[in-house]
């Protein structure tokens, strides 16, 4: 990444740490996470520190490390939840468990007049609150700016002192329930830091591209596609850094959606990528056979995958790049405030390839969340069919069809799962809807068709409303559409009786059934 304008937020293991990054960066201003006990030296381009919420509690005496007083005084601060009880307690101010706690909605009673973090806001704005721990005093060098009915201090400031300006706020503005809250995040990023707001999808390719010229010099690199967004606007930076120096491989596992193979094929070719595909789609189904459980299908897949993609790669013999479809989430999950270092996980579809081919490691989107990386491929002007095209899962419709996978069962999934998708389109509802897809169950039930009795399989169909896919709520269609849908999947699949309708909500369910 570039010397951009930066904003450092700091993790105490929040659940809402990663909402606060994506709210500032859509603001135009990067944002960097990283865990408390490995906080990187604070250079030039850090123009504000956030501190997160935690699970913790400022008077547990259990706290993670933390070395406040490398980032002390570096830049403008603020503190969120936790990281205002924090920055409380550390400056000698009062935290406690009281009976004034506050979860859920609550609304702002007085702000003080002038304050620089709260501009444009009015007395009675609603704010999002989760804390048991409460701020009982301040210290000497803060003063309120904010209070609610039930807590006296939702928000305060230090005094001018010579030193950047230290905030906290009790509430958290990162989430849509507090009503203002960006106003919030904007003032402290882009009025008190200074940020211009200048991070913008088209600086990020003109700066990506220029980047991977230098770290690839006259260097090949392979890429594995798998049709999705994140990997094609990977190809995409790729081949405008480097041309027809990137080759592509996209393998069929026999998984896909109906027809997907051929249609992604085109896509690709309509880009001017070069792309080769690998039709294993037997070899796959070979290996499946017999076998029920979730977990080894995964891992069967997951294997043949990089067998397969191993071989083909093997036969360019100039590369020296492997392509890899990395986001930024992939980079954080796998970072613990528990341990001492940053541990990144392999990448979920061709982990251990880079040590047998002997390739370095290039990852163009490694610094973006999803919807960051729709935004570059529009600007890539990437074909809409991909870059509007939801979430697909690595293993494909083997993890859709529970139990045993067979020639026989992804044929019949792959054509209820086409007329759900086709009827989402027809209506209005694919672009609505985050995920959808259609689940073909053991069950076999008995129906009745004209004269004749039937024992034939049950298909669940699944749609989600998400952001991110870290929560889903299974969307609303309309009961006439479903309708629709059940009828056209019932009278045109043989081999399917019933459909279902998926109403569970992520958590306490998954997105996937396997």
């Amino acid at each position: 990444m570039a010397m951009h304008q930066k904003i450092l937020i700091i993790d105490f293991g929040s659940q809402y740490t990663q909402l606060i990054a994506r709210r500032i960066r859509e603001l135009n201003v990067f944002s960097q996470i990283v865990p408390c006990n490995h906080i990187p030296d604070i250079g030039p381009e850090i123009k504000g520190i956030v501190l997160s919420g935690s699970p913790f509690s400022v008077g547990s005496g259990k706290l993670p490390a933390f070395d406040f007083e490398k980032v002390r005084a570096r830049a403008p601060m603020l503190g969120i939840c936790y990281g205002a009880q924090f920055l409380a307690s550390h400056f000698g101010g009062k935290v406690s468990s009281t009976e004034q706690r506050e979860y859920g909605r609550a609304r702002l009673g007085f702000i003080e007049p002038g304050s620089a973090l709260f501009e444009g806001l009015a007395a009675g704005s609603q704010v999002w609150m989760s804390h048991g721990d409460t701020i009982t005093e301040l210290p000497a060098v803060f003063h309120c700016v904010a209070s609610t009915t039930d807590i006296p201090v939702a928000a305060f400031a230090n005094q001018p002192n010579g030193h950047p300006p230290v905030f906290g706020l009790q509430f958290h503005p990162e989430v849509t329930h507090s009503d203002q809250g960006k106003q919030v995040l904007a003032n402290f990023v882009l009025g008190i830091c200074g940020c211009s707001g200048d991070w913008t999808p088209a600086v990020f390719v003109e700066e990506s591209v220029r980047l991977l010229q230098d770290k690839i010099g006259d260097g090949t690199v392979i890429l594995g596609l798998s049709g999705g967004v994140d990997s094609s606007v990977a190809a995409l930076l790729l081949h405008k850094a480097i041309g027809n120096r990137l080759h592509g491989i996209f393998v069929n596992n026999g998984l896909l959606r109906k027809n997907e193979y051929e249609e992604v094929l085109d896509a690709y070719t309509g880009m001017g990528l070069q792309v080769r595909g690998v039709d294993a789609s037997q070899r796959f189904l070979t290996e499946l056979t017999g076998v029920s459980d979730p977990e080894t299908k995964r891992k069967i897949i997951g294997r043949v995958f990089v067998e397969v993609f191993q071989e083909i790669a093997a036969q360019e013999q100039d590369a020296r790049w492997l392509g890899q479809g990395t986001i930024y989430p992939d980079v954080i999950e796998s970072v613990s405030i528990h341990g001492p270092a940053m541990t990144i996980k392999s990448h979920h579809n061709v982990g251990g390839l880079p040590e047998k081919l002997h390739l370095q490691v290039v990852e163009p989107l490694r610094e973006l969340f999803k919807d960051e990386v729709r935004r570059v491929g529009r600007e890539l002007q990437l074909d809409p069919r991909i870059l509007n095209r939801h979430p697909f899962p690595g293993p494909g419709l083997g993890i859709r069809i529970i139990g045993a996978v067979s020639a026989e069962r992804v044929t019949l999934l792959q054509e209820a799962d086409r007329i759900f998708i086709d009827k989402l389109r027809q209506h209005g509802w694919y672009d609505q809807v985050w995920q959808a897809g259609a689940i073909l169950t053991p069950v076999q039930s008995v129906g009745v068709m004209g004269d004749e009795r039937t024992y034939e399989y049950v298909v669940a169909l699944r749609a989600v409303s998400s952001t991110d896919g870290m929560t889903a709520d299974w969307s609303r269609l309309p009961h006439d559409l479903l309708a629709e849908i059940s009828t056209e999947i019932i009278n045109r699949v043989k081999g399917i009786n019933r459909v279902v309708y998926d109403i569970s909500t992520k958590p306490p369910a998954t997105i996937e059934w396997e």
